[in-house]
């Protein structure tokens, strides 16, 4: 029985590379400097929109240079590679200010959303191409070991051709003040993860139908809260997710019923698994259990140490600095990713319009 499944980031063989730090929230704090720590890569500097944040930050993390500006982290001729986690309406003016530099920066590693649109992410990714700048996503969950491992067996081609794949998702997420602002709320911040595993898993769908309905306990207006969707591929796979961010009034009194289910379904075997992120902070690793016809009748369940938050952070900072080291592109590349900015598209417009859409139309 094969366990030792390939879940883990591929390293790059320089660990100092130096890291300039855009923003100091909880994305930066508790996940990217969290993780860079335990794989021993190079943060240098660090700048927020809170100069005390930023300076805490720092204190906490141990970065030698706290700065005033963004622009100065920009500047700095030290910095090699920009690591930016900003809100989204904020991160493609950064990265177009970043390709205005003199050359000393190799790469920037985007949060997701890479920008809003698809018009506004092709501009970024534009942009650094022509000022030779390596642009990678930090679309995580790609890192989430069992989402990693899953891929693994899909290409050991051991569950036969993809037939059915579900993600059921019953989380309630905090969600931040500057998402009250946003176009989209769960599409682009709660959904773009798994839409984007579905991409890592089976590529790029052809159809998506989709339905969408405020979340009751969200306050501020909003129209795309809990999202329904299907994803139909050509060769006959569908996947499909729930995503639900209300759980019902769990939060009001009711018993609760949390967590994160994933289940794919093949020609010559099945596999399914749980995400650990809905118990953050406790430190609850993904699973995966799987079954084939080689192995008839019993279930095979690989288990590991490492979870989503904050270890999968590691992989969404080395793919980039592996991608410098030997000229390649990134596992999540700017241009890649502009296919699951587009697929969020699709699904934010299925469910306004009513309609069936393509990923085609919005890359057109």
């Amino acid at each position: 029985m094969e366990l030792h499944l390939n879940y883990a980031p591929r390293l790059p063989r320089r660990k100092d590379w130096r890291i300039g730090c855009l923003g100091a929230g909880f994305i930066m704090r508790d996940c990217h400097l969290v993780a860079y720590q335990q794989a021993g890569f190079n943060p240098i500097a660090i700048a927020s929109r809170q100069l005390a944040t930023a300076r805490e930050v720092a204190r906490q993390h141990n970065l030698a240079t706290v700065y005033e500006t963004y622009e100065q982290v920009l500047a700095d001729p030290r910095v090699e590679v920009l690591d930016i986690a900003v809100p989204p309406e904020a991160q493609p003016g950064l990265i177009h200010a970043a390709c205005q530099q003199a050359g000393h920066l190799r790469g920037i590693l985007a949060q997701k959303p890479l920008a809003m649109t698809v018009a506004e992410a092709r501009a970024c990714v534009e942009a650094c191409a022509k000022a030779g700048i390596v642009l990678a996503v930090n679309q995580n969950m790609r890192f989430d070991q069992s989402v990693r491992a899953m891929k693994d067996l899909l290409t050991r081609g051991w569950l036969g051709d993809p037939v059915l794949s579900t993600i059921e998702m019953r989380a309630i997420p905090h969600w931040m003040p500057w998402s009250e602002g946003l176009s989209s709320l769960s599409t682009f911040i709660m959904s773009i993860h798994h839409l984007d595993t579905f991409r890592y898993w089976f590529g790029t769908p052809d159809r998506v139908l989709a339905s969408t309905r405020p979340d009751p306990r969200t306050r501020f207006p909003h129209e795309d809260g809990i999202n329904l969707y299907i994803l139909e591929y050509d060769s006959g796979c569908r996947a499909c997710s729930w995503d639900d961010v209300w759980t019902g009034p769990s939060k009001e009194g009711v018993a609760g019923d949390i967590g994160i289910r994933w289940r794919i379904e093949g020609t010559d075997g099945l596999a399914r698994g749980t995400i650990g992120w809905p118990s953050y902070p406790a430190k609850t690793p993904s699973t995966l259990d799987y079954s084939t016809r080689q192995h008839p009748g019993i279930w095979i369940q690989p288990r590991w140490n490492e979870v989503w938050f904050p270890d999968a952070f590691v992989g969404t900072m080395a793919q980039l600095l592996v991608a410098l080291e030997e000229g390649i592109e990134p596992e999540i590349s700017g241009r890649d990713n502009l296919e699951t900015v587009a697929l969020c598209q699709a699904v934010r417009t299925a469910a306004r319009e009513h309609r069936v859409t393509t990923v085609r139309e919005f890359l057109a």
